[in-house]
């Protein structure tokens, strides 16, 4: 079977850069107009949701019976405003940071999505889908870009993402007991209110794990095409099978590092969980719609409308798997109604900023996806998966935005020029990585020992 590759044309390239340019400029006048609108609708709209999240701020004092004001997240920022210098950053620049650490997690999970793809196949002797799996491969990509951007941003946002960087939390008159208990997950072995040593340890050693076995199974694949091997396709799965039982782990203490202490005071055991389930649909989406478009570009010769009603069954399948982790860390939340887990969604229920989000995030999320990929058809036809991928990936960005905003702004939040700029930068920037590294070697692998198989796969 002869070679097929990917041209990334000049063409493609200025659609790209023309998108950025939007995006920055629609970034620009939205930082522009928050800067001229101060807090904005937050003053206007915060009184009574204010009043609600201070109600159980104090009913979660009086249940932990801490003798500490600041058991609740806002109650804490108010005590420690002075000090910890939370009123200090303009309600605009937080902004900023706060779409930059959203950007951040949700790119950072399709590129590792992609490395999970590719192991999975590996992992389970796969052979449908042999002639796609350099997709994937080529989102992988984004992953030194996205550690490097992630530690360098953390310095820069983490007083206004990450309420439990303030020293002042961990000594003295306004100590929180609850921040107190976890220091440890974040300072040791220093003390308390330090430097976070651990946090940043896990981060970079994460994405150091996560890019040397991307590096491992890439070269194996890339080395199969040149000598037909099959000692390579041996290889690629052992290292894909280690790195599965890494990323069980690492996937879910990153979603606790990078998302979940965002609201330090509130946890859920569901929620490692929860981040991969929304991970994983998003990543599918984004293979199966570049898979797509470049079948409609006359690439991907080796993939039908079988392979396509298989990918497409993943996404129908794991769009109701997300379903199933929302609605029962919603449902626990909701029936235990204890005071410490339900400002959670407090935040985001009884907030006008963020409850219009609430909603569009199931409909976008579970029931477009469930509705229009119901049938068998729905799954084999390109225009279909056409528009459900991006509807897809448009809802999941907004998960990420409702798990880590509302934390991050609390009544100054908003959704405007500033964000849809940022996601187009960030979606340009990988995009063109994952194009550019696609074109770099051929499409599919025609020595691959299950690529016969794949051409007879048939559903």
């Amino acid at each position: 079977m002869t070679e097929e590759r990917f041209s990334f044309t000049s063409g493609a390239k200025k659609t790209l850069m023309i998108t950025g340019i939007v995006g920055f400029v629609l970034l620009i006048l939205g930082v522009i107009m928050n800067m001229n609108s101060g807090h904005g609708h937050g003053d206007a709209h915060g009184g009574e949701e204010h009043a609600a999240l201070h109600q159980v701020a104090d009913d979660l004092v009086a249940s932990a019976e801490a003798p500490q004001e600041p058991a609740g997240e806002h109650a804490a920022e108010e005590a420690h405003g002075e000090d910890g210098g939370h009123h200090e950053t303009a309600p605009w620049l937080k902004n900023i940071y706060n779409n930059l650490w959203v950007n951040n997690v949700y790119f950072t999970g399709l590129a590792i999505i992609g490395l999970f793809f590719v192991a999975i196949q590996y992992a389970a002797q796969a052979g449908w889908s042999a002639g796609m799996k350099r997709i994937p491969l080529a989102m992988a990509h984004w992953l030194p870009y996205a550690g490097i951007l992630m530690l360098i941003s953390w310095f820069f946002v983490k007083s206004d993402v990450f309420h439990w960087t303030h020293s002042d939390l961990y000594h003295g008159d306004h100590a929180d007991e609850i921040l107190i208990g976890k220091s440890a997950l974040w300072f040791w072995p220093l003390s308390a209110g330090s430097f976070p040593l651990f946090y940043i340890l896990r981060m970079i050693v994460f994405f150091a794990l996560w890019y040397m076995f991307f590096i491992w199974i890439k070269r194996e694949m890339l080395a199969e095409d040149i000598d037909g091997d099959v000692k390579h396709w041996y290889k690629a799965r052992k290292y894909s099978a280690i790195f599965l039982v890494i990323f069980a782990v690492s996937s879910s203490v990153s979603a606790w590092d990078w998302i979940m202490s965002v609201d330090p005071h509130w946890f859920s055991t569901m929620f490692g969980w929860y981040v991969f389930a929304s991970w994983w649909v998003n990543g599918l989406a984004v293979i199966t719609l570049i898979v797509v478009v470049l079948k409609q570009n006359g690439y991907l010769k080796v993939v039908n409308s079988n392979h396509l009603h298989d990918i497409g069954k993943f996404i129908f399948g794991f769009s109701i798997f997300w379903t199933y982790i929302w609605f029962s860390q919603f449902l626990l939340i909701y029936y235990a109604n204890i005071p410490e887990e339900t400002i959670y969604f407090i935040e985001r229920l009884d907030s006008s900023q963020y409850k219009w989000v609430f909603f569009l995030n199931l409909l976008l999320n579970f029931l477009l996806p469930f509705l229009l990929l119901m049938t068998r058809d729905a799954k084999r036809h390109m225009s279909l998966l056409k528009l459900v991928c991006p509807i897809i990936i448009v809802g999941h960005w907004f998960d990420f935005y409702l798990m880590i905003t509302p934390g991050v702004m609390q009544e100054n939040g908003s959704f405007g020029f500033t964000e849809i700029g940022m996601l187009m930068i960030f979606g340009v920037a990988f995009l063109f990585v994952t194009l550019s590294n696609l074109a770099k070697a051929p499409l599919y692998a025609k020595n691959h020992p299950m690529l016969e198989e794949s051409l007879h796969h048939h559903i």
